[in-house]
């Protein structure tokens, strides 16, 4: 098994073990969005805590590659998703994070799904 795949080995796991439903297809095209990210400690996982992280989801991820447009709905969902997720857990993992957001918007055809 090759290293991106166990990333997103251990991806679906952590949503299942959360009780999310998940689609490989689309987990695993978010997770290769994601590029080299996914192996570095740091950059793998979303501080939910931290204002500026939140604020770089919002413009990176949200606005420039979701194509959304900014507003307090933007905001509400991130938080949402960091309450899904739960607050203490301390592996808020990118890739899953951007994946429930991805559903939440409804915008699986940036992934060609």
């Amino acid at each position: 098994m090759s290293k991106f795949d166990e990333k997103v080995e251990l991806y679906k796991k952590f949503m299942d073990d959360k009780n999310m439903r998940s689609n490989t297809d689309l987990l695993r095209a978010v997770t290769k969005g994601l590029g080299p990210s996914i192996y570095k400690r740091d950059a793998e996982t979303v501080s939910g805590s931290d204002p500026k992280e939140l604020e770089t989801v919002k413009k990176n991820f949200l606005i420039k590659k979701l194509g959304l447009n900014d507003g307090p709905e933007l905001d509400e969902a991130i938080a949402e998703v960091v309450e899904r997720i739960g607050k203490s857990e301390r592996n808020k993992y990118r890739a899953v994070v951007y994946y429930l957001l991805v559903k939440k918007f409804d915008k699986e055809s940036v992934y060609g799904m």
